[in-house]
């Protein structure tokens, strides 16, 4: 772990409001880069950073002095808009939903197989044929990921990803092209949410808001909107 310099959870809102922020101060600290009111995972983890709740101009230097100068970094599921002057550039803005479990059939899925750090290179194959969301090297790590295997190929999987006290988000939903209207992405996402209730915690998960198919298959197993949120990118200022 390479912490920068420590800080203390700001929880006071509610854990998803700002859920990587959440996850980085508390059960994903092992993995966190932190100074001040700025964190990011460490980059083979996941590539997202964050500014703690309602940031304020120290908490844009923060990140400069993260993430270092003309750098991008994805700003993970929150709106934020840097400050006039303070030279960022906002590389990308796309709307999202938040979705929580309402209703979810979570239950076990017995053609899943709990895939390991050796299935790693198939998983970043299957990511970078499908785009589900970033996934690195070491993204695994975050959490349980659960696959489907047809003659030995990895055809589709899920798991965890950001882990804000109470919650876990299930992530990397992804299914081979060639397998797609079988239900896998179905079956998986509710073996995964049956895990996640296993240990007491409630699952949750992002989405684009332009990926109505996603949207209307999640909204079908049990999840509803809990809020609209931005999926942005920055760059910082030049030195």
């Amino acid at each position: 772990m390479s912490l920068l310099r420590d800080t203390e959870p700001d929880l006071a809102s509610h854990p998803l409001d700002n859920p990587a922020w959440a996850a980085l101060t508390g059960p994903h600290r092992e993995f966190a880069r932190v100074h001040g009111r700025a964190a990011r995972y460490q980059p083979d983890v996941a590539p997202f950073g964050v500014l703690a709740p309602d940031p304020g101009p120290e908490a844009w230097d923060d990140l400069i002095a993260l993430v270092g100068p003309d750098n991008v970094i994805p700003l993970a599921a929150i709106e934020v808009t840097p400050p006039d002057g303070a030279g960022f550039t906002v590389e990308m803005a796309l709307p999202g939903v938040q979705m929580i479990d309402a209703t979810v059939d979570a239950a076990a899925e017995p053609d899943a197989i709990r895939l390991t750090a050796a299935d790693v290179p198939e998983m970043l194959d299957l990511v970078r044929r499908t785009k589900p969301g970033p996934f690195e090297q070491r993204t695994i790590e975050l959490g349980t990921y659960l696959g489907i295997r047809d003659r030995g190929a990895l055809i589709a999987m899920a798991g965890e990803r950001l882990h804000p006290p109470g919650f876990t988000e299930i992530s990397a939903v992804c299914t081979d092209p060639a397998y797609r209207g079988q239900g896998l992405a179905g079956r998986l996402v509710r073996a995964v949410a049956a895990n996640i209730r296993a240990r007491g915690e409630v699952p949750f998960l992002h989405a684009a808001a332009s990926n109505t198919g996603a949207i209307a298959l999640y909204e079908k197993l049990g999840f509803v909107l809990r809020k609209r949120t931005m999926f942005s990118a920055v760059r910082t200022p030049s030195a």
